[in-house]
């Protein structure tokens, strides 16, 4: 088996027996075509641990890989080298001392409480398009989804079940690495996704895709498919077409363009339930967090319950200050205002 089968072996494996995703599968390929490149004509086999340390580091920040986009190289080769044990192909694998590049953790980019209440009320709810999107909005915002997930939706996704005594709609989510999860809509979002169900435009499109199912977003100009193909499964709208629609609805209502981007709402939705207490544990299976340290970085976020936290807990609050008599008068004028 020559080098090249030997890396096409190794995909097909993961791809089959351990349910990686496409996105994944591709990533792996990129880094051990990257590895290739490097060996230069030499067999993976044979590559030294001064070998792949030199790839990991100075050959991939040659081609511009930062800290945090080496990572997902060297964790690659890891597991290629971990394969070619278990098949045997080499008695011990040198990327098993392979080091991940040390990278500082990002503060994610996150949507403010009152941008994504202008977001909300941007599309016009007069027409169907508008409908349809405040109801996207709606679960992005109120379930922190991602777009993948979304788009993936159909009407067997939604599940209906009562919650003292009132029906409510949990959404079936599938995202990365096809993992399946069930998400609680909040009654906002559910309200708003009845009402696009209900509409009558959506009743006249054929909608309908195999198995019986149905499409549940629906896209409502497609010009590069004939008007008497464009149902079902052909009706789906994709990533770019909802990414386009929050960029739409944003600039419209003049919110910073950092802030634009389906992951901003996302993270919005991490940041308030940590900002609310909710336990770490419920935060991560709401995100649909595989690893806790991705949840974590939330508490970095929370900026509100920081505040409370300082004005509570500091020294300063638990001692007299030339300040504290004029502090407390303040307060106590301030006007209330929601959270």
């Amino acid at each position: 088996m020559n080098r090249v089968e030997l890396v096409t072996a190794f995909l097909s494996y993961k791809a089959a027996n351990k349910n990686r995703s496409k996105s994944t599968i591709g990533n792996y390929r990129l880094a051990l075509e990257r590895l290739l490149e490097f060996l230069d004509g030499r067999d993976p086999r044979d590559a030294t641990l001064e070998d792949l340390v030199a790839f990991s580091g100075p050959w991939l920040i040659k081609r511009g890989l930062t800290p945090s986009g080496r990572r997902p190289q060297v964790s690659a080769v890891k597991e290629f080298g971990r394969w070619m044990v278990m098949m045997k192909y080499v008695d011990a694998s040198p990327a098993e001392l392979l080091e991940h590049p040390r990278t500082g953790r990002r503060l994610p980019h996150v949507m403010r409480l009152a941008s994504a209440e202008k977001l909300i009320w941007a599309p016009d709810l007069n027409t169907f398009e508008g409908v349809r999107d405040a109801s996207i909005l709606s679960i992005l915002v109120g379930c922190g989804v991602r777009v993948s997930a979304v788009v993936r939706l159909n009407r067997s996704s939604l599940i209906e079940d009562k919650v003292e005594g009132r029906p409510r709609i949990f959404i079936k989510v599938i995202e990365k690495g096809d993992r399946e999860r069930m998400v609680p809509v909040p009654q906002e979002a559910d309200l708003m996704l009845r009402v696009y169900l209900e509409h009558p435009a959506l009743k006249e499109i054929d909608t309908e895709i195999s198995g019986g199912d149905h499409v549940l977003f629906v896209s409502l100009m497609n010009r590069n498919v004939q008007k008497s193909e464009y149902r079902g499964e052909r009706r789906r709208l994709d990533r770019r077409a909802i990414n386009d629609l929050v960029g739409k609805y944003g600039r419209r209502a003049g919110i910073p363009i950092d802030q634009l981007h389906p992951h901003a709402a996302r993270h919005l939705y991490g940041a308030e339930l940590t900002e609310s207490d909710v336990h770490l544990r419920s935060t991560q299976e709401l995100m649909g967090h595989k690893d806790p340290k991705s949840t974590e970085i939330y508490t970095s976020v929370a900026i509100r319950k920081l505040v409370r936290d300082v004005d509570r807990a500091n020294p300063l609050a638990k001692m007299s200050t030339p300040v504290t008599e004029l502090l407390k008068r303040l307060q106590s004028s301030k006007p209330t205002s929601p959270a």
